[in-house]
């Protein structure tokens, strides 16, 4: 959230050297554990080798020498070495899941900041999907994924081995691990398209359930189920259509790739038992060969697993550096003392995607504090942008908006905060009791909660609910009617005597009582001195303003003390009216 253009360049200026790889940098810090996990994967990697080394003891040595002591002296050393095999593969499992949970915590609040930064921006859709990424990168880099790359440089190491034992088995192991590879890198090809095409149409389904489940009475009560129901059935047909798709592709990669897996196993067999016939080779070297085949190929095996997942942490990866870029960590942040309220527009604008127009442009005026500003206008004219502009939570504007002669900018949002009260006119109230609303789900401070409830007249109301202030409202307030929702978003906008309020439609859907609760508020705030600012389309909240600001496509076309403005507006509307006698002489 920025005031001004000069703010955002400045601010983004200071902190691109930061937030340059601020995931790589994250990443970083864990090198140590990483190192630590690679050095267990090496010891794992350098002990599957013992079934192999046992085998050739056991066939060409025990089987030979007919000696007990032998084979319980290998036997032992064997379990040992499977112990410390064991070990280790815990120990990294344990060391990743510590990892997951530490960078969790370190990263999570951060990209919790910016997700919420774009959801003022571009919606909940993307900023949910930051978080999902998070996810994707975490449980790859603590998971098995990050196993399969870092066993993947000993296939080398094993096919040197069959190489020691015989120079055709090497070469064997060579094919099978390039014949994997290949099948790797085909299956990647050719099931990327069909995945994300599931994937999306899945997406697309589940939103479209989602978005109609809300608005359930509208479409029960109008008779609407069918018709959505039908367009439902296309969305799903398409899912249906592209998951068989990438379902028989998937099976018939996979079969193909377990019909290579057992011809190597076989194979590797085969071709030890022909060298054992020529005398090449030792029936325990035969049978450690063909175990020896199928460990190289594993971790191959392995990747093929995790190709998928390697490359959707990737492609999270690289959004979450754009996301964290583009939202870069607040800092140079000043702490202002506890503002008055005064309110100063120079040259303001604001703009929004696909809008060719600014919704407001070049606003410049200047508001002492502790007034009551009425904003009216036509509908689009831009008074709700107005508001938020005001307050700096309109994402694309130019300009400067001063409170008490501060860029709101330069405020740390969590100081600036307690001193704002925001009533929108789409009222979102959110899981939890009353009394945390109210509160904006700080610390409950009873007494003032008690005290903003009064003020918006809502006291006697909500005692009347079955656990009066500790009465739980349900996800959105869904449990409380329109005008009950709105009278407490009123009293949560008062909480702590705010000095900056805007409130946009605050009486849309108040009854008399409601109404004449909303204007003891008002005077109650200029007797306090704060800086109010309604924005309205009906006329009584009208009453209590000081100040009127009429908005008419992006323009304060008039502004002055409220008399005066409407009776200008009132001559205005006169001069535009016709006459009776015009009237009749216009064609019918």
């Amino acid at each position: 959230m920025h005031a001004t253009q000069e703010m955002h360049l400045m601010t983004q200026s200071s902190t691109s050297t930061s937030t340059s790889g601020e995931l790589k940098s994250t990443l970083w810090m864990f090198r140590q554990e990483f190192i630590i996990c690679a050095v267990f994967s090496a010891l794992v990697n350098l002990l599957m080798l013992t079934p192999t080394m046992y085998m050739l003891q056991l066939f060409d040595r025990v089987m030979i020498s007919q000696n007990t002591l032998t084979l319980a002296g290998i036997t032992l050393v064997t379990l040992f070495f499977f112990s410390v095999m064991a070990f280790s593969e815990w120990s990294r499992s344990r060391l990743l899941v510590r990892l997951g949970i530490k960078m969790d915590l370190d990263m999570s609040p951060r990209i919790f900041g910016a997700s919420f930064a774009t959801a003022l921006r571009q919606g909940g859709q993307q900023a949910s999907r930051a978080l999902t990424d998070f996810t994707s990168i975490r449980q790859f880099v603590t998971g098995s994924g990050l196993f399969a790359f870092l066993d993947a440089p000993w296939t080398p190491i094993y096919i040197a081995v069959l190489f020691l034992l015989h120079p055709i088995l090497g070469v064997m192991g060579i094919l099978f691990s390039l014949m994997l590879i290949i099948i790797t890198w085909i299956s990647n090809r050719l099931t990327q398209k069909p995945v994300e095409g599931s994937v999306e149409a899945a997406q697309n389904t589940q939103g479209f359930i989602i978005s109609k489940l809300r608005n359930s009475e509208v479409i029960e009560a109008m008779g609407m189920l069918g018709n959505l129901e039908q367009r439902w059935q296309e969305k799903h047909a398409d899912h249906l259509t592209q998951s068989s798709k990438s379902a028989d592709l998937g099976t018939r990669i996979r079969t193909f790739t377990k019909f290579v897996r057992y011809t190597q196993q076989s194979l590797a067999l085969g071709a030890g038992a022909y060298l054992v016939i020529r005398g090449e080779l030792t029936p325990g070297a035969m049978i450690a060969a063909n175990v020896l085949m199928t460990r190289a190929t594993q971790p191959i095996d392995l990747m093929i697993g995790a190709w998928r997942p390697f490359l959707e942490a990737r492609k999270a990866y690289r959004r979450l550096e754009i996301l964290l870029t583009e939202h870069p960590a607040a800092s140079g942040k000043s702490i202002h003392a506890p503002p008055l309220g005064q309110i100063t527009l120079r040259q303001l604008s604001a703009n929004a995607p696909n809008r060719q127009q600014p919704i407001l442009d070049d606003i410049s005026i200047e508001l002492q504090a502790g007034q009551v500003i009425g904003i009216i206008g036509p509908s689009g004219s831009g008074k709700s942008t107005l508001g938020r502009a005001i307050i700096g939570i309109w994402p694309d504007t130019n300009g400067d908006v001063l409170l008490d002669g501060n860029t709101l900018g330069s405020w740390q949002r969590e100081a600036l905060g307690p001193h704002i009260g925001f009533l929108p006119q789409d009222v979102e109230l959110f899981e939890g009791s009353i009394a945390e609303n109210i509160a904006r789900f700080g610390e409950v401070d009873a007494d003032k909660v008690i005290s903003a409830a009064k003020r918006a007249g809502v006291h006697d109301m909500i005692l009347r609910f079955p656990n009066g202030y500790d009465t739980a409202i349900g996800d959105s307030g869904g449990q409380l009617s329109g005008g009950q929702r709105q009278r407490i978003a009123l009293a949560r906008a008062l909480y702590g005597t705010p000095r900056l309020v805007v409130l946009d439609e605050p009486n849309s859907n108040l009854d008399d009582a409601g109404e004449a609760a909303l204007l003891a508020a008002i005077n109650d705030l200029r007797t306090n001195g704060s800086t109010v600012f309604i924005i309205t389309h009906r006329p009584g909240p009208l009453a209590a303003v000081d100040q009127l600001l009429v908005i008419e496509k992006g323009h304060v076309a008039h502004r002055g003390p409220r008399a005066e403005v409407m009776a200008a507006l009132k001559a205005k509307s006169s001069l535009s009216t016709p006459t009776s006698g015009s009237a009749q002489q216009q064609p019918a």
